[in-house]
């Protein structure tokens, strides 16, 4: 399961009305290989869900996840920053065993890659 704190939400629903996208519009994260740490987060917007995707709902918004990418991110939870120096999206991943100082990379834990 993927969730969403109240900062995330009000920032993701400031960005899909700001860029005039359809209310139904949801987030869609993910991951690729690459960034400093092992894999990187992919963080986009979605109307619908794919073939292959997980659905969650939380506060109200949908995250839409590839089955690939939730092996190595379910559990994680998506916050905002609103800090002067660390303003951003944050990605608390309990199946990330170090990461990158920029927050964005990961390294998976052992017992997830095999």
């Amino acid at each position: 399961m993927i969730t969403l704190t109240e900062n995330a939400v009000k920032e993701i629903r400031r960005i899909i009305e700001e860029n005039k996208l359809p209310e139904t519009t949801g987030l869609r994260l993910g991951i690729k290989g690459g960034g400093c740490a092992g894999f990187t987060y992919v963080f986009d917007f979605d109307q619908k869900a794919g073939e292959f995707d997980q659905v969650f709902e939380s506060l109200g918004v949908k995250v839409f996840v590839d089955r690939k990418s939730l092996i190595y991110i379910d559990g994680t939870q998506v916050d905002f920053s609103t800090s002067l120096m660390d303003r951003g999206f944050k990605f608390l991943n309990p199946k990330a065993e170090a990461a990158c100082g920029c927050g964005t990379s990961f390294t998976p834990k052992a017992q997830e890659t095999a």
